[in-house]
């Protein structure tokens, strides 16, 4: 399978540990981070990051799954998208 472009959002209360979690997780799937980004406004969080996954060694749908519990875990809004599609719906 060819690399998959994505885009990982996450926002929430800012917290120790939220890059060094979000970070692990995708290293355990195989991802490469391209570039990130994060702000913090009066103890707000909001961090966006570029990746490349490896759907042989995990998929989107397993990916986006890891999320889920992270952000459960850090009381976190954390989502995933294909760049692809966020191409196609800002094309249009």
């Amino acid at each position: 399978m060819k690399p998959m472009k994505t885009v990982v959002s996450v926002l929430g209360k800012d917290r120790t540990g939220v890059v060094a979690t979000v970070a692990t997780t995708l290293t355990e799937c195989g991802a490469n981070i391209d570039d990130i980004r994060q702000n913090v406004l009066e103890n707000i969080f909001s961090m966006t990051m570029l990746v490349t996954l490896d759907e042989d060694v995990a998929t989107f749908n397993e990916v986006q799954e890891k999320l889920a519990k992270n952000a459960e875990k850090l009381s976190m809004q954390i989502t995933i998208q294909r760049q692809d599609v966020l191409d196609f719906m800002y094309n249009v």
